[in-house]
């Protein structure tokens, strides 16, 4: 499906943003750098592995070869990439809870933008601009970012534990190992496709499925 790998979703949102004011929102990312608790709330979603802002000036965008044609923009464009993992609906809105404000200052600039809140018109401002990814590449499809957190905190585990343990008698060796698992019981997890966010959802997804099959049967 576009946008999804495994248990990732990819999404590309394009804005225009007039080209007289773009100077103002690149000002805004450098102040947001200088101030980071605009964006502290980002740092309690455990779902987002990658969010990036990029605004591209009126005239700048990539002219890879002469025969390229230039293009003619009317405004400059503020480019949003981000990686996470659940649905659509779910990394929105936690995006809305967590810094309702620093998205209305990111995007304060942009045509036609509604604010954060209400929800509804963000949702539908945010599908407008939404430019579906047709290829994504995932190096661990099945694992959330949660996932790759507690593979790290494995590793370095398991390290630690053979250079303390590894001379100790078997039963010291087993103490130690059973402490271990114990302190590392909430890293262990399955690697495994993402679970039904709701009924809804899977009905949906059962529906396309069905519908792909049969465009292929026939």
């Amino acid at each position: 499906m576009s946008n999804i790998a495994g248990k990732a979703y990819a999404m590309n949102v394009i804005t225009p943003i007039p080209w007289y004011k773009a100077w103002l929102n690149w000002l805004i990312f450098k102040a947001a750098l200088l101030v980071p608790n605009v964006l502290n709330g980002l740092l309690t979603l455990s779902l987002i592995h990658y969010a990036r802002w990029v605004i591209i000036p009126k005239g700048k965008f990539p002219h890879l070869d002469s025969s390229q044609p230039k293009e003619e923009l009317k405004y400059s464009y503020m480019l949003f990439f981000s990686n996470f993992n659940g649905s659509w609906d779910q990394y929105v809105d936690s995006f809305t809870f967590a810094i309702p404000s620093g998205l209305d200052l990111f995007w304060k600039m942009n045509v036609r933008y509604p604010k954060s809140v209400p929800l509804t018109p963000f949702h539908n401002y945010i599908q407008h601009n939404q430019i579906d990814t047709s290829h994504y590449y995932n190096a661990y499809p099945m694992a959330a970012s949660n996932d790759v957190k507690s593979a790290k905190n494995v590793k370095k585990a398991l390290i630690d534990f053979n250079a303390a343990s590894s001379n100790k008698d078997p039963d010291e060796f087993l103490k130690d190992y059973n402490n271990l698992l114990n302190q590392l019981q909430h890293d262990f997890g399955e690697m495994s496709h993402t679970p039904i966010v709701s009924l809804a959802a899977l009905a949906v997804k059962v529906r396309h499925a069905g519908a792909h099959e049969s465009s292929h049967n026939h």
